[in-house]
């Protein structure tokens, strides 16, 4: 898959001083967000970070953190299912989408 969502609003984070490069990150994400090189994962492409959650919850080092279900993302997905625009409904006041 190559899609790619909302500029910069993915939750997701990684530490590298965490990271032990089991790879399994890389192995479970359907976007292929990261790579691994020298025994460290890194973040390829945020951008196409659909906040699944699937790397977070199997990251065995707890190197990496993501709002899973939550955020752009799910508006962008709902915005295809439903042929509207994307819309986070965020009750903070400011921008997100």
């Amino acid at each position: 898959m190559k899609h790619s969502y909302l500029k910069n609003v993915a939750t997701l984070r990684l530490s590298a001083e965490k990271c032990m490069g089991c790879g399994r990150c890389s192995e479970v994400c359907p976007h292929r967000v990261f790579g691994i090189d020298e025994k460290k994962a890194w973040i390829k492409e945020k951008d196409r970070c659909m906040e699944c959650g699937a790397c977070a919850k199997n990251c065995p080092a707890n190197a990496i953190s993501v709002d899973a279900g939550v955020g752009c993302a799910y508006a962008v997905i709902m915005g295809w299912l439903t042929g509207s625009e994307p819309s986070c409904d965020c009750s903070s006041g400011r921008e997100c989408c």
